[in-house]
């Protein structure tokens, strides 16, 4: 396990509180592994002799606690399916496990509120049925979450479209900025494990399309379910024609040995073909994003990724239902 700059949670919270009392680190201890914080464990490394890459590994957990196990991976014991959900929803939030559950954002797009991993909105009616479920489900904890908004969050549910989106726009700033409470609130709703749950059940028919997009191209891999996720999330679908062409760069493939390399191999080529046809804007952007899942390792919006350290994404053949 690593902890490094876009990680989030209450880990990083421990690391901040820890590097503050050691006197590198002098900014907010807010569970965010920013920039801030990255020179604060770079620091530390120089100090005790280690490579200063402002990253979170065993050794230099081991320095900021002492006789202190570093935990283990929580996701690794998670589904395929939360994994590859939290990989996309991260790279679309910038932010890690469970913030990347929260993401939230105004009405810049006429939608009210986009919310959760893959946004969500209230103005295409597809947020409502996640925070109806999750009321009807576990009312007690929303109550404990919303404290005296709850009655306001459960009127808006019940309300018309067009109320949803009034008070939606009633909450945020000029620049479409919800505003507290809401803005914390919602994101403590986010976070919590229950909707976390909700988000990936309503995300399921996605993951099912992911899979039989794998058959499509020899993908086998829990990497090769996250590239197609991606791509679907993000791009939408791989239409006929870019289909066809990487199914031609297949052909020129040389053969490789290892069955795995040669799906790295793939997933390359279906990383360039993909966003090779995305608005020039967005080509070198979408590249770096479907060429990081395709090699495990990457920097997406100036965040550095791994995988299978951060996600426990491996290449590693999907397991058998």
């Amino acid at each position: 396990m690593i902890i490094r700059r876009g990680s989030t949670g209450d880990l990083v919270r421990r690391i901040q509180q820890r590097l503050a009392e050691l006197k590198h680190y002098r900014g907010p201890v807010d569970g965010r592994f920013g920039g801030g914080t990255e020179g604060a464990v770079k620091a530390l490394q120089k100090a005790q002799g280690l490579t200063p890459d402002g990253i979170v590994g065993p050794r230099t957990w081991e320095k900021l606690f002492p006789l202190q196990p570093m935990p283990e991976l929580d996701l690794a014991s998670k589904p395929v399916a939360y994994r590859c959900l939290a990989l996309t929803a991260s790279f679309e939030t910038g932010a890690g496990v469970p913030d990347c559950f929260a993401g939230l954002t105004g009405d810049f797009d006429g939608q009210g509120i986009s919310f959760g991993a893959l946004q969500w909105n209230l103005g295409q009616g597809s947020l409502q049925p996640l925070w109806f479920e999750m009321t009807d489900r576990h009312r007690s904890l929303c109550e404990d979450v919303l404290q005296d908004q709850f009655p306001v969050f459960q009127a808006v549910l019940r309300s018309t479209p067009a109320e949803q989106l009034a008070w939606a726009r009633s909450i945020q700033d000029q620049r479409h900025r919800v505003l507290e409470p809401w803005r914390g609130l919602l994101k403590s709703l986010g976070r919590t494990d229950e909707f976390q749950a909700i988000q990936v059940r309503q995300a399921r028919y996605l993951h099912g399309r992911a899979l039989e997009s794998c058959s499509n191209y020899d993908l086998r891999t829990e990497r090769g379910a996250a590239l197609m996720f991606d791509i679907l999330v993000q791009n939408g679908s791989i239409g006929a024609t870019v289909h066809a062409q990487i199914q031609k760069d297949f052909t020129a493939l040389l053969p490789i040995a290892d069955p795995l390399q040669a799906e790295v191999a793939r997933m390359r080529i279906i990383a360039n073909r993909r966003a090779a046809v995305c608005r020039p804007e967005y080509v070198e952007d979408v590249r770096r994003r479907k060429l990081t899942i395709a090699e495990g390792k990457g920097l997406v919006h100036g965040i550095p990724y791994d995988l299978e350290q951060q996600f426990g994404l491996k290449l590693a053949l999907l397991p058998q239902d």
